[in-house]
């Protein structure tokens, strides 16, 4: 991941989290304006294949969920919060990443559902012909899968962080990141079909996340603290270590008795340090010789 970062880094979207919330909030207007784009919208791989090449980015407008004004304000912000989080504490390449990881798997999951429902040949695949089926059910690849990665993400990173359930219910975000997780296991077994594939591609994402945790846990809040506590009791110990003077003879320094002077010999060939104690009570030492006292 360092290798690529150095590579790519000066590619990486910043503020990322504010580009999708914008997304999604266009969706929104476009779906009380204009509803009847959205079918033109979907990630349709059989329309896609056809010209509809747009497909593979307008999807990204299709909000995760409905809802009333009220209710989309909190949710926008609520994603933007979670996702600037993210990005502040991994960095912004590696957010960029898992995001557009996620997209990409999303894309991709979507042209393997296209492939398996044209092998196993479904009965409603017969009955309205590809064009009507893709096309109904394609709406199941939106952003809402995407955002359910995000928030099992965060709570991965930040599991004691506290939010407060219908405003006033204060739950770790654990907690919230366990449900979430059930939630759409459950949605795995009992929906089938389209919504299977884009439940897979979140999480086969988050299992990305998972399995570099190694590289992923040193940009966690616990690490990136524990680090800079590290280097601070470091840095702080260094300086206190560190002496101007130090006497060849007994090894005592400034610090140990602030009141010694220490001369350098003039007779001595190599560039020995003595304190008043020992600066006149030497043996002078030659080139490679150890410094002594006088017998």
């Amino acid at each position: 991941m360092r290798d690529l970062e150095r590579k790519f880094g000066r590619y990486a979207i910043p503020n990322l989290s504010m580009v999708l919330v914008i997304l999604y909030a266009v969706g929104y207007v476009l779906q009380l304006v204009a509803g009847g784009l959205f079918p033109f919208l979907t990630l349709n791989p059989y329309a896609i294949l056809h010209g509809q090449v747009w497909r593979l980015v307008t999807w990204l407008l299709i909000p995760p969920e409905a809802g009333n004004v009220f209710f989309v304000m909190i949710m926008l912000f609520f994603y933007y919060s979670i996702g600037t989080s993210l990005e502040r504490t991994w960095g912004t390449f590696r957010y960029n990443v898992f995001i557009f990881t996620g997209i990409l798997l999303t894309i991709l999951f979507s042209f393997i559902w296209m492939g398996v429902s044209f092998m196993l040949g479904s009965e409603a695949l017969s009955m309205f012909g590809p064009e009507a089926y893709f096309g109904s059910y394609s709406i199941l690849f939106s952003t809402y899968y995407i955002n359910m990665s995000i928030f099992m993400a965060y709570a991965l990173t930040f599991p004691n962080a506290v939010v407060l359930l219908m405003f006033f219910i204060p739950i770790q975000v654990r907690w919230l990141g366990i449900i979430d997780a059930v939630y759409l296991i459950y949605q795995f077994i009992v929906y089938g079909g389209a919504s299977r594939y884009a439940i897979l591609a979140a999480f086969i994402n988050i299992g990305i996340l998972w399995l570099t945790r190694g590289g992923w846990s040193r940009v966690s809040p616990s690490q990136v603290h524990r680090r800079a506590a590290f280097r601070r009791n470091v840095r702080e110990g260094s300086q206190a270590a560190r002496t101007i003077h130090r006497c060849a003879i007994c090894g005592r320094t400034e610090k140990d008795n602030p009141g010694l002077e220490f001369r350098y010999c003039s007779k001595c060939e190599d560039n020995y340090e003595y304190c008043s104690d020992h600066l006149f009570t030497h043996v002078h030492v030659r080139h490679g010789e150890t410094p002594r006292m006088i017998p």
